[in-house]
């Protein structure tokens, strides 16, 4: 196993905070919500619901026939890829394809277009199902648009594991290019699935948060007494790994450095949280990187506003780094939940945070005993004192933990 640093060289997003990884820190400094309401259809049973939309077009600079290859996740993983590319500065495809390699997670992959076969099987006399619903559905279509584009031929990882699906690609990308397999590795996620079969799934399991009846943009609230459920969101996040020999001899500089990936099963139950797998995951990536939990100044928290997920998660944190003992947010009240993409989104505004300075708060918190065991960032940003790291939760459905560990790089 290699012993050299991984380095980030290049993020991107696309969320309903906006096109790309900036907007992202911008908004998730400013307390702005993405999140809004959607009227549902409540005649077919779809109830109104609160999400986290991108309202942008997607793919507009690809020829309509060129288009109808890519399902909307796919989309929105090309368009994030493509920021992390261009920030890494790398070729438009790399010099050595056996050398690099994709590493992408969703949780449902293609799910709009699966919804679009259903609709024209379920509704019309005479169905047309699209002849690249096949392509467009399954889960490692974002990765193979992207090996293409950027003529990655190391290797394809796909995972859909839940929640956990794009921060263990990115954990798992780690540990290929230590294995000495890749030279560069794009990771990240992409999640689309605002559409009414799959919202009404999450209806149907309780889990999803009703609008606000005041404020929708309001209706997801982390850690807070009120906190009903999640609020769905979609979007992609892409970054780009290399070595540190490669990036050096390259001329590229570090935004950041992955450096530590934890991963637990709870083996418990199938959607209950369980403290004991999260503390084990936290744990792995600290002693991963090489740090111990005083060494860390931040958590972005997996924090889906669920009852018992935040409490079990509050619980986790206070077993590894103390009673209050970290600034902790949860910036899924204004991006929403992407599910598969989730970790990826949430480690780039992890690189964020670090590359500003400043860590985003946990909006919408009202009243909260949770206070008592978790540092909660409240009101405004705080500043990230110099040389600490920044640690990602992701906890998914199925009892995946992941935990991940960035730090500014060394030189």
């Amino acid at each position: 196993m290699s012993g050299e640093e991984i380095w980030i060289t290049g993020i991107g997003a696309c969320s309903a905070l906006g096109p790309d990884a900036d907007a992202l820190a911008e908004a998730l400094e400013a307390g702005r919500s993405g999140v809004r309401l959607h009227p549902g259809e409540p005649s077919r049973g779809l109830m109104p619901f609160a999400a986290a939309a991108i309202d942008s077009p997607l793919g507009q600079d690809m020829p309509p026939a060129q288009r109808n290859l890519y399902d909307r996740h796919s989309l929105m993983a090309l368009q994030a890829a493509a920021q992390a590319w261009t920030q890494a500065a790398l070729p438009a495809t790399v010099n050595t394809p056996a050398r690099a390699a994709v590493a992408w997670g969703t949780g449902l992959g293609g799910s709009n277009s699966l919804q679009q076969s259903y609709t024209e099987v379920l509704t019309k006399e005479t169905p047309r199902v699209h002849p690249y619903t096949v392509v467009r559905v399954m889960s490692n279509s974002a990765a193979s648009h992207l090996a293409m584009r950027y003529q990655l031929r190391a290797a394809m990882l796909t995972f859909s594991n839940a929640c956990a699906s794009s921060a263990q690609a990115l954990g798992e990308a780690l540990m290929l290019m230590r294995q000495g397999r890749a030279d560069v590795v794009l990771a990240g996620g992409s999640e689309s699935m605002l559409n009414p079969g799959s919202v009404m799934a999450w209806q149907a399991m309780g889990v999803m948060a009703p609008p606000d009846v005041d404020d929708p943009s309001r209706s997801c609230r982390p850690f807070d007494d009120a906190r009903r459920g999640l609020v769905l969101g979609e979007g992609a996040a892409a970054l780009v790994l290399e070595t540190a020999t490669h990036a050096r001899a390259r001329g590229a500089s570090a935004l950041a450095v992955l450096a530590g990936y934890g991963h637990s099963v709870d083996a418990v139950h199938l959607s209950r949280p369980d403290a004991d797998g999260q503390e084990r995951a936290l744990r792995a990536a600290l002693a991963d990187a090489g740090l111990t939990p005083d060494q860390v100044g931040y958590v972005n928290a997996h924090g889906t506003a669920t009852e018992v997920g935040d409490a079990v998660e509050a619980d986790s944190l206070a077993r590894v780094f103390g009673v209050r003992g970290v600034p902790v947010s949860a910036t899924k009240a204004l991006h929403g939940h992407l599910i598969g993409a989730g970790g990826a989104l949430e480690l780039v505004a992890c690189v964020q945070a670090l590359r500003r300075s400043r860590l985003p708060v946990s909006a919408h918190v009202r009243n909260s005993q949770l206070r008592e065991r978790v540092d909660l960032i409240e009101g405004s940003p705080r500043a990230l004192p110099p040389g600490l790291a920044v640690v990602s939760n992701s906890f998914a459905f199925g009892g995946s933990n992941v935990s991940l560990v960035v730090k500014g790089a060394s030189a």
